[in-house]
């Protein structure tokens, strides 16, 4: 089922499957600024990483010596979120544990996606409580995509990355969907990054953000539209589109967790990456995103 929140300026639309928002408007204009998931080139808007971020070697993991099948991202995306909280403004939704997740990640818990709109803010955040007796093993994300307007005076690569702070960061690469943690390197984040298809022809481009705050904006000098994601306090930041299959959509994705490395040994409390929560704890975290139209007077 699809709920709405919506101010003076955006209306959002969220599903209950998987708390994915499946659509940001402009009030005044209409614009729609996320990727209307076309199932030939990929098929999700904006899913939720949770439990885990990216793939695991095999899709498996071993947790006090027995196998469990996980496939990428996690199940969250997948599951029915029942909605805890609505007002015009704000929504949160709520997954626990049941029998169908406890098959393939033998934890309880409760997961709390929150929306919130402050002007054209929207705000999404995490919540994960640990209700079990035993220490809790997450990783959790967020992975928008954003629709790339173009028309015969603005193209694809007219687009282009900037960050703030303005610094180098380290990008760890991908191989085979894992990471190629031995080749790790400096990327010139300090200067812009122009928006290519050829741009992921390696998969995801992977920045090390060490939990610090960063703004990553995707943005032209033809016209005043923009995406700025405030990742906030997360350790990664994922940037993405299919390759080769392309399409006008890029995702800016903020991790709290990250994909196996190559020398994975498979044991869940090993991995690289991963949040380790207490018995009664809760973990917050979370990121936000402001729109900007073409035709903004901002």
């Amino acid at each position: 089922m699809d709920y709405t929140i919506e101010n003076n300026m955006l209306k959002v639309t969220i599903s209950t499957k998987g708390a994915e928002v499946v659509s940001v408007k402009g009030i005044h204009t209409g614009h729609e600024y996320m990727w209307q998931a076309d199932p030939q080139v990929w098929g999700r808007h904006a899913p939720i990483l949770f439990p885990i971020v990216g793939r695991l070697k095999n899709d498996e993991y071993t947790y006090n010596g027995k196998t469990y099948h996980l496939g990428q991202h996690g199940f969250a995306r997948d599951q029915e979120f029942e909605v805890e909280k609505h007002t015009k403004e704000s929504i949160t939704l709520l997954l626990k544990d049941n029998e169908e997740t406890r098959k393939v990640y033998p934890f309880k818990f409760e997961f709390r996606v929150n929306y919130n709109l402050l002007n054209n803010l929207l705000e999404e955040n995490f919540s994960v409580k640990n209700t079990d007796n035993k220490e809790l093993i997450f990783g959790v994300g967020g992975h928008p995509g954003f629709n790339i307007p173009v028309d015969e005076e603005v193209g694809k690569e007219d687009y282009y990355f900037a960050t703030a702070p303005s610094k180098a960061r380290v990008q760890i690469p991908l191989k085979e969907s894992y990471l190629d943690w031995n080749n790790r390197s400096l990327a010139s984040t300090d200067s812009l990054i122009t928006l290519s298809d050829d741009l992921f022809k390696n998969d995801a481009l992977i920045f090390e953000l060490c939990g610090h705050d960063n703004k990553f904006s995707l943005k032209t000098d033809k016209n005043k539209y923009h995406i700025n994601v405030w990742t906030r306090d997360a350790p990664f930041v994922g940037i993405w589109s299919q390759y080769p299959k392309t399409a006008n959509y890029v995702c800016i994705e903020p991790w709290w967790g990250i994909a196996d490395r190559q020398d994975a040994n498979g044991k869940l409390e090993d991995k690289y990456g991963m949040n380790h929560l207490e018995p009664g704890k809760e973990f917050n975290a979370g990121f936000g995103i402001t729109y900007h139209g073409e035709d903004d007077n901002e």
